[in-house]
């Protein structure tokens, strides 16, 4: 069974895109998950792109936001891709989460406390013809 399920803070506001061919939603954000070690005290985040389709895209347009900390789960999907480094293209590979569910964790955040740790870049929203 492909289940898995990961707790972290989200890096950035949802992007959502529309495909106008089905009307079909998808909504697309990262989440950070530390990964402890016992030899350090400040946890490098790992980051998780996900992704929600659907009646689920919606959900999480509105009620996930940037700094929230939000339990997410769903199937491991890992997306291949090639990348040009020092002028080499390396082939690479990220994981994806296909959400099948989601929690909000803790309090929601003041305004002041929204700063995931090392902020992801996310795209705009956009429309697909």
């Amino acid at each position: 069974m492909n289940q898995v399920t990961f707790i972290g803070k989200v890096g950035g506001e949802p992007t959502s895109v529309t495909f106008t061919d089905s009307d079909n939603k998808l909504a697309k954000f990262s989440i950070a998950v530390p990964e402890y070690s016992s030899k350090e005290d400040n946890p490098e985040p790992m980051w998780i792109d996900v992704d929600a389709w659907g009646n689920l895209a919606e959900r999480v347009l509105a009620y996930v936001t940037k700094g929230r900390e939000v339990a997410v789960y769903g199937k491991l999907t890992i997306v291949k891709y090639n990348k040009e480094v020092n002028g080499v293209t390396v082939k690479m590979v990220k994981p994806v989460v296909k959400l099948s569910g989601f929690h909000l964790c803790g309090p929601k955040p003041k305004a002041e406390d929204t700063e995931a740790p090392e902020e992801k870049p996310t795209a705009r929203k956009r429309k697909v013809a």
